[in-house]
């Protein structure tokens, strides 16, 4: 019993406490702490914040942050962005009775080469007709379009959850039919340059 209590206290000596660092996109902020007996562990460790946690605007905490440990050096783990994703609660607070919800999903490949699944959302004031859905849709997957081949990864996530995007479908689609609101509610990175991945 002795030997088995001397063992837990072995491992929990050997155990660090590891900054998580977060991407260079997000001007490498702190973004919390974590515990390993063995720096390899840390490596492909998911965290998710928020943006109102990582930029101390409390307005922010509906959008959900997710990176990836790729490097650990001393007591600082860096990571990589993975994705991003508006709460269930906010987005279901867009909806309203009457009006319509238009969703896209678009996959494009930024000017650095990573590919990058956006889900933009676009919110009608009053119930849109098909023909106007469609066309709303399609304005929302070419402005996507259009951006992410104009900027690399790190200038296409910050047009994302700065809000800058979603600004663009919106001057362009209220044309069309007045919206109340557009979101890009999810992205997620689909694959990395083939030169980075192999590094």
């Amino acid at each position: 019993m002795a030997r088995r209590t001397q063992r837990k206290a072995d491992r929990a000596k050997a155990k660090q406490w590891y900054k998580i660092i977060g991407p260079e996109m997000f001007g490498r902020s702190p973004v919390g702490e974590t515990v390993a007996n063995d720096p390899a562990k840390l490596m492909g460790r998911v965290i998710e914040t928020t943006l109102g946690d990582l930029t101390n605007n409390f307005s922010k905490q509906n959008t959900k942050l997710r990176f990836k440990v790729d490097r650990v050096a001393g007591d600082s783990a860096y990571t990589k962005f993975i994705g991003h994703e508006m709460t269930t609660d906010y987005i279901r607070s867009l909806v309203k009775r009457r009006t319509s919800r238009i969703d896209s999903i678009v996959d494009v490949t930024t000017n650095d080469g990573y590919t990058v699944r956006v889900k933009p959302s676009c919110f009608t004031v009053k119930r849109a007709r098909a023909n106007q859905v469609k066309t709303i849709r399609e304005i929302a997957r070419q402005v996507v379009q259009e951006k992410a081949g104009d900027l690399d990864l790190n200038g296409l996530i910050q047009e994302i959850v700065l809000g800058k995007l979603s600004l663009e479908i919106y001057r362009d689609a209220k044309e069309i039919y007045p919206l109340r609101r557009v979101e890009v509610r999810k992205t997620q990175i689909l694959s990395e340059p083939v030169a980075q991945s192999a590094s």
